[in-house]
């Protein structure tokens, strides 16, 4: 079964030893609208999306279930 985005971010975030709040200061975002993406209430927006990628150094295209180049 595959994770969803939020399930992601919430992975990502938990790996990390960050609270919702502490990661929201960090990519200038409220600690509502992390709990809202990680439980799919809110759906990111680009820019949200490049935060997280430059904040944790990972690919989009793992955030949004892209396909691997071959």
């Amino acid at each position: 079964m595959e994770l969803s985005f939020g399930e992601k971010i919430k992975n990502l975030r938990e790996d990390s030893d960050l609270t919702q709040g502490q990661l929201g200061k960090l990519i200038n975002m409220t600690q509502r609208k992390i709990s809202y993406i990680e439980n799919n209430k809110y759906e990111p927006s680009i820019d949200d999306i490049r935060a997280f990628c430059l904040f944790f150094r990972i690919s989009a295209d793992y955030l949004l279930d892209l396909p691997e180049k071959k």
